[in-house]
């Protein structure tokens, strides 16, 4: 969240249209909640939103207190996993802002490939919009990246 507005949810601000991906409330379909195991803490959202019967989009949003600990790498794997073994999707696609490092290095550990980037305009503008938005992308097992 710190990409997209600083760090905290309020739900009351949320676009409607958006609402379902970006800021979950917690009945929406195809986002989980990722918990401690130790003691059932809240560690953030991770979602794998289908885009085509054969291409989904995957995202996380972690609580600043999950940062580095390794629990995107370890959700986002988790639903890429799903994605092709369970649901049967042909790739499954990402994105975030340039200078949000730290979400495109998960990408790249669970195997991910940098296809694109594209220079959206944001109201209001965010830090680090200039650097672009930044889309990678996942075929299934076996099969090699374009």
């Amino acid at each position: 969240m710190h990409f997209l507005n600083g760090g905290p949810v309020d739900h009351a601000d949320i676009d409607p249209d958006h609402a379902g991906f970006m800021m979950p409330r917690g009945t929406e379909t195809y986002v989980w909640t990722g918990r401690q195991r130790s003691d059932g803490a809240f560690v953030g959202w991770f979602c794998l939103y289908p885009e085509t019967p054969l291409r989904a989009e995957l995202g996380y949003r972690l609580a600043r207190k999950g940062w580095g600990k390794g629990y995107a790498t370890e959700g986002a794997a988790a639903l890429v996993r799903w994605g092709f073994d369970f649901c049967g999707y042909g790739e499954i696609v990402a994105c975030t802002m340039a200078v949000n490092r730290a979400s495109c290095r998960v990408m790249e550990k669970i195997g991910m490939r940098h296809v694109r980037t594209d220079f959206p305009t944001f109201v209001p503008p965010l830090p680090g919009a200039e650097d672009g938005e930044v889309w990678y992308r996942m075929p299934p097992p076996g099969l090699q990246q374009e």
